[in-house]
């Protein structure tokens, strides 16, 4: 190539991977310009992501999910036509001509056409009311149709396939708040290209919990109606009335214009190419899904990326070749997470699989792993993948797994510092898919160029601008490159307020600040986020105790803390009075009954000794507090990072085997905690006896009845990683007991990170349980006297939320739901009975 002569590129498609090689291609020419730009894009708008489209019904406009604003196609020297497919090719002349006649040379033609939504040959898919899921103006056309659930006139959505894009879809449906919702798969499970039985049916179970009905080996022969579908026909005989479908079954590249011009296809669909992505004219290139590429199509960005990346250095003359891509998946379908990699349904003598499975939470994980137990070859993970980019390096990498496989997916045992495997990786191992971003490439940044930021590695290699999934792998990069260097690394809250959550707490205590504006003036910039808001907030009401609501601190809390109460599917309420060790007389048993059959309330009896109220409506919860106060109840924080339960038995009152007063005990110690903030919510228990009747040694503080006193358990917890609290002190009387927990809980209140339980606390203090006994009961730092009179001083201002809205009009005009009509109910909530109490059902 004659590197002195201009040559002209034009590429047809503006899509993602489109864009992205007029990125590759513009970045590769720094200050030279060996070619120009010509783009035409079939859509009206430019570039956008296609990946988070269903982001769209959740807010986000379309100028929030575009790439590059048109501004930038044109500071680049980019010749832009929207609304104007290439509609032919003449490879003679070496030439395309646009639906409105604009012709246009080249000297190289990429072909980013992309694919279209597979429709299958199904009697009546014309008809109105029946949808494809690939762009933004599908979705303004969904979103039109559906609007008429507000007549009445469309009810029941339907999508019809269950894999990737179909669940997608089925979000949306739920988002459009139809009465019911559908999703029809020809298969016997739910993305049967990514996952196997066991965690289909886990999926499944998490889907139907949202209101989603799922129909498995479903063959649709019809979509029934006259003008517009009325409903859908299966093989089987059977019939489902809908109003509405959305068609997501899959795939068709886009390859008409290359067979057009005699460029070779795939008999199946697709333009064939070679490993330089150059198709049988070697002035063609075809990138994307639009590309056969190694005998299939990948139907992922990053592999299209990495295409975008394989042309541009093409045409700068650099010899890189497509190689094989690794098509895991990683994506949070409906609020689950569901990744696939490697081989994920790997079988047979040469393999063995440990699976996690937990029904109750919607969790499963499956790692296949090579007979010797050295080599891990896929997995699957479903409703927590946590692990998800570690799990797949160290498949990729063939990095050798450690004794004990079942760590990988359950979690290390050994307390095992953060960063520690990804920095075990090889240099050229693919941390960012997305962007093509290695592990060397990200090191050398680090600690060659300084950039020690997430931010600052974004603009330096792009890491983390994709889908996102790398993020938690690169913050864990640069902390171990850091610590590699002998560097401190502050463990700071964002980049609004560059201070870890203990020194914030010292900072804002030392100089008074009582409000968020005036801790982000003093020490932060900018207009703080929501990591730095609620941490704040949490730091605030730790400190000083005043009331959440007052002072504007209202807009910094969590939505929960907002309200003063936990929101439930379907944008009601649920509001738990505060029960002291589950004791509670008859006649406040009849208050919660009465004041439940009033509003309408459905009623249950948590795990922690408490009655819950679900189905409230944001407008009544004053009125139902109110009534519940008169009672002698009071907020039981059910909604914050606060204390919620202090559990109990009935110890030696009324059990044989109990040896001291539990529940008595338990009450003086909520009453003594309540309503106290923390970095992370706090449970509590007391047991009467070993034979631990109250689980005090599954929570964050447990006491256990001994013949000569009480057992003091800190820093356990259940939930998906459960943890045995360890043993802090051992015969105690009750004073001293409470006074090691008011040391415990102060000393975990100025020292913990954000959202973090006492057990994962424990893990990363250096020195661990013996550390933290020396501190509480050794008193080894001196502050044993300070961390009592802190906890004293929260103890004697403590208030109940509930009272304070109750009795501030101000405060309580927060929880009218219409301005101008406040005792209005949300017309979009709808209840159905089961087992003779409501239950929300759907809403819109």
């Amino acid at each position: 190539m004659n590197t002195n002569t201009i040559r002209h590129v034009v590429v047809i498609g503006n899509g993602m991977v489109g864009y992205k090689f007029c990125e590759k291609l513009i970045a590769k020419q720094k200050n030279e310009h060996r070619f120009t730009l010509t783009v035409f894009g079939e859509e009206p708008r430019v570039a956008y992501d296609r990946v988070h489209l269903s982001a769209y019904f959740d807010g986000k406009t379309a100028d929030e999910l575009t790439l590059a604003p048109a501004d930038w196609y044109a500071e680049n020297g980019i010749t832009l036509y929207l609304t104007d497919p290439v509609v032919a090719i003449d490879r003679e002349r070496k030439q395309v001509r646009s639906h409105h006649g604009v012709v246009v040379p080249y000297d190289y033609l990429v072909l980013a056409t992309g694919s279209g939504a597979f429709v299958p040959p199904v009697a009546g898919v014309e008809k109105d009311g029946v949808f494809v899921y690939r762009t933004i103006e599908d979705l303004d056309l969904i979103q039109s149709y559906a609007r008429n659930a507000r007549a009445g006139l469309t009810r029941k959505g339907a999508v019809l396939g269950g894999g990737l894009l179909g669940l997608e879809a089925a979000k949306a449906l739920l988002d459009l708040g139809l009465d019911e919702a559908h999703v029809v798969e020809f298969a016997p499970r739910l993305m049967p290209r990514q996952i196997d039985d066991a965690g289909s049916g886990v999926l499944q179970r998490q889907l139907e919990s949202l209101g989603l009905t799922i129909h498995l080996s479903k063959s649709t022969q019809q979509i029934t109606g006259d003008a517009a579908i009325t409903g859908m026909q299966f093989a089987d005989g059977s019939h489902l009335d809908v109003d509405m479908l959305i068609i997501s079954a899959g795939i068709r590249p886009r390859d008409e214009l290359a067979k057009a011009s005699g460029i070779d296809t795939h008999p199946r669909g697709g333009i064939l190419v070679d490993n330089f992505l150059q198709t049988s004219d070697p002035s063609i290139f075809a990138i994307g899904e639009c590309a056969v590429a190694h005998h299939m199509i990948y139907g992922l960005v990053a592999p299209g990326y990495e295409m975008a990346e394989v042309v541009a250095s093409r045409l700068m003359g650099t010899e890189k070749e497509f190689k094989p891509f690794d098509m895991s998946t990683k994506l949070k379908l409906i609020g689950t997470d569901v990744g696939s990699f490697g081989d994920p349904f790997a079988s047979g003598p040469a393999c063995r699989t440990i699976v996690y499975e937990n029904k109750a939470k919607g969790i499963y994980k499956r790692i296949n792993i090579s007979a010797d137990g050295k080599e891990l070859l896929g997995g699957i993970l479903v409703g927590d993948a946590d692990q998800y980019t570690m799990l797949l390096q160290t498949c990729k990498s063939k990095t050798v797994l450690p004794p004990d496989p079942e760590d990988l997916i359950l979690g290390s045992r050994g307390g095992e510092e953060a960063g520690a495997g990804v920095m075990a990786l090889p240099d050229d191992t693919l941390i960012c898919s997305c962007e093509a971003v290695t592990k060397g490439m990200l090191c050398h940044e680090i600690a060659e160029n300084g950039h020690t930021s997430i931010d600052g590695l974004k603009k330096a290699t792009k890491a983390c601008t994709g889908c996102g999934g790398c993020t938690p792998m690169v913050k864990d990069l640069i902390q171990s490159v850091l610590k590699q260097q002998g560097v401190y690394v502050r463990n700071v809250l964002c980049e609004h307020l560059e201070y870890s959550r203990q020194e914030l707490l010292d900072l804002i205590k030392i100089n008074g600040l009582k409000t968020y504006n005036a801790v982000l003036d003093q020490f932060g910039h900018g207009d703080g986020c929501e990591i730095c808001k609620p941490a704040v907030a949490s730091i605030l009401a730790s400190l000083w105790n005043e009331n959440i609501l007052e002072k504007g601190r209202a807009t910094i809390q969590d939505s929960n803390d907002r309200y003063l109460a936990n929101i439930q599917k379907g944008g009601t309420y649920s509001v738990v009075p505060r029960i002291p060790g589950g004791e509670i007389t008859p006649d406040k048993l009849i208050v919660i009954g009465q004041v439940a059959k009033k509003y309408g309330l459905y009623t249950k009896i948590t795990g922690g000794q408490r009655i819950d109220l679900f189905g409230a409506h944001v407008g009544d919860l004053p009125k139902i507090w109110e009534e519940l106060i008169a009672a002698g109840f009071e907020s039981g924080h059910a909604y914050g990072k606060a204390l919620r339960t202090v559990k109990s038995c009935v110890g030696s009152t009324w059990c044989r085997f109990g040896v001291q007063d539990s529940v008595s005990f338990a009450i003086e110690v909520e009453e003594r905690y309540k309503g106290i903030r923390a970095p992370h919510k706090l449970k509590s228990a007391v047991s009467g006896c070993t034979r631990e009747c109250a689980e005090a040694q599954s929570k964050d503080f447990g006491i256990i009845a001994t013949e000569k006193g009480w057992n003091l358990y800190v820093c356990g917890n259940g939930g998906i990683k459960p943890q045995h609290a360890l043993l802090l002190a051992s015969d105690i009387d009750k004073a001293t007991c409470i006074r090691y927990i008011d040391r415990f809980l102060m000393f975990y209140i100025k020292t913990a990170d954000p959202l973090t339980r006492t057990a994962t606390w424990l893990n990363k203090m250096e020195g661990g349980i013996s550390y933290l006994k020396a501190v509480v009961v050794d008193d080894v730092l001196g502050i044993a006297a300070d961390l009592e009179r802190e906890m004293q001083q929260l103890v004697d201002t403590f208030m109940c939320e509930w009272t304070e809205v109750v009795e501030n009009p101000q405060l309580r005009q927060r929880f009218a739901h219409f301005v101008n009509a406040p005792e209005q109910k949300d017309p979009a909530v709808h209840f159905e009975s089961m087992r003779d109490q409501k239950r929300a059902r759907e809403w819109v």
